[in-house]
C-alpha cells in the first residue's frame, strides 16, 4: 500500500493550494455501473490521506445524489478539503434522456442554494459552470456567479467545456481560477485555443477524463465488455470499428509501462501532468475512481516523469483517434472553436 502524499500545488494564480493530482467523484453515483458505497466512501478517506485535496462532483451525477454522497466527508474535513462542483446541465426526474444547459442569472441561483444544501455546507471552494449555452452572454453567466462570491456563497469560479476565446472574455468579468475540460492522450483538441489561453491568463486547468474513461488503461477494448448502466456503451469511441482502431494505439503507452514497470494509467497521467511543463500553466487532473486500488495507482504517477524518447512515442496518438468523445459534442468547446 502506497503511503506517499502527493505534492501540492497553487490553482493557478487565483486559486488555493491543491494536491497535483485531484479526484473526480461522479462515478460513485452514476455513469459506469454499480458502486460499492462503502468501498467509494473508503476511497475519499484514502485520497486525503494521500494529500488529494480537490474533490469533484456535480449537481447533474445522479441528479444531486453525488453531492449528498460526498457531503459528510467534505464536512467531516472541511478545513482540508477543497470542494469543486458545477451548475448548468438541467435533468427531469420524470425523463431520463432529458437534458438542456442553462446559463442564466436566475437558473444560477436556484442551483447554487441546491448544491449548497445538498452537500451541507455553507460555501463552495470552487463553482464551476458545467457547459457553455452560447444564447447566453457570458456577461450574465459569469456576473451572476460573481455575486455568488460576493454573497459568500462560493470562494473561487470556474468554467468547464470553453474555448479559448469564451475563456478570456469570461475572465474580464470576474477572474477565472480553473478551466476544466477533457484532456487526454486521446483527447487534446483543448490545445487548439484553450490551454494558451489558460496559461496566459493564469487560470488552472483541471483535466477530467485523464484516463480517456479507463480505456487508455486498458481496460476494456469494447464498449459490449461493460456492464448495465454505464454510459460508455453509447460513447463512439468505444465501440464497433472505431473501439477496435482506438485499442491498437494503446501499443506505445503499454510499451512504455513494461519497460518501466509502470501501469498503463501511470503513464497515461504521466503525460498529462507533464503538460504544465510543456504549456506553462498549472495541471492538477481528476481521474475518477471508486476503489482505493486505483486511487493509489492513479496519485503514484505524480512521482513519475517521462522523457523525450517516449513522448515522442506518444505524440501521435491522439491524431489518430476515431470517433467524437461523445455522440452528441454540441455543447463542447470543440463545436466552437
Amino acid at each position: 500500500m502506497s503511503s506517499n502524499v502527493i505534492p501540492t500545488t497553487p490553482l493557478g494564480s487565483h486559486g488555493p493550494v491543491v494536491g497535483v493530482q485531484g479526484l473526480g467523484c461522479m462515478g460513485m453515483s452514476e455513469f459506469y455501473g454499480e458502486t460499492d458505497t462503502a468501498e467509494a466512501l473508503a476511497t475519499l478517506d484514502r485520497a486525503l490521506e494521500l494529500g488529494v485535496t480537490l474533490f469533484d462532483t456535480a449537481d447533474i451525477y445522479g441528479n444531486g445524489e453525488n453531492e449528498k454522497l460526498i457531503g459528510p466527508f467534505v464536512r467531516a474535513n472541511r478545513d482540508q478539503v477543497v470542494l469543486a462542483t458545477k451548475f448548468a446541465i438541467e435533468r427531469r426526474a420524470d425523463d431520463p434522456t432529458y437534458r438542456a444547459v442553462r446559463n442564466d442569472a436566475a437558473y444560477i441561483r436556484q442551483a447554487v442554494d441546491a448544491s449548497l444544501s445538498r452537500l451541507g455546507v455553507d460555501v463552495i471552494d470552487l463553482y464551476y459552470m458545467h457547459r457553455r449555452n452560447p444564447e447566453v452572454p457570458l456577461a450574465e453567466s459569469v456576473g451572476a456567479m460573481a455575486e455568488l462570491v460576493q454573497a459568500g456563497k462560493v470562494k473561487y469560479l470556474g468554467l468547464s467545456e470553453v474555448t479559448g476565446a469564451e475563456l478570456r472574455e469570461a475572465h474580464e468579468v470576474h477572474p477565472i481560477t480553473a478551466l476544466q475540460s477533457e484532456w487526454s492522450l486521446f483527447s487534446r483538441d483543448v490545445e487548439h485555443s484553450a490551454v494558451r489561453a489558460a496559461a496566459d491568463l493564469g487560470v488552472a486547468f483541471v483535466p477530467y477524463s485523464p484516463l480517456g474513461r479507463g480505456f487508455l488503461t486498458g481496460a476494456f477494448a469494447d464498449a459490449g465488455e461493460l456492464g448495465a448502466g454505464d454510459f460508455r456503451q453509447y460513447q463512439p469511441r468505444f465501440t464497433g470499428d472505431n473501439a477496435a482502431r482506438n485499442a491498437a494505439l494503446l501499443t506505445p503507452i503499454q510499451k512504455i509501462a513494461a519497460a518501466r514497470g509502470l501501469t498503463p494509467a501511470q503513464v497515461a497521467l504521466a503525460w498529462v501532468q507533464q503538460r504544465a511543463e510543456v504549456h506553462g500553466l498549472t495541471v492538477v487532473p481528476i481521474p475518477g475512481t471508486r476503489k482505493r486500488s486505483r486511487l493509489e495507482e492513479n496519485t503514484a504517477a505524480t512521482a513519475l516523469h517521462l522523457d523525450a524518447t517516449e513522448l515522442t512515442a506518444l505524440e501521435p496518438i491522439a491524431a489518430q483517434v476515431s470517433g467524437d468523445r461523445y455522440p452528441d459534442m454540441s455543447s463542447t468547446s470543440a463545436a466552437r472553436e
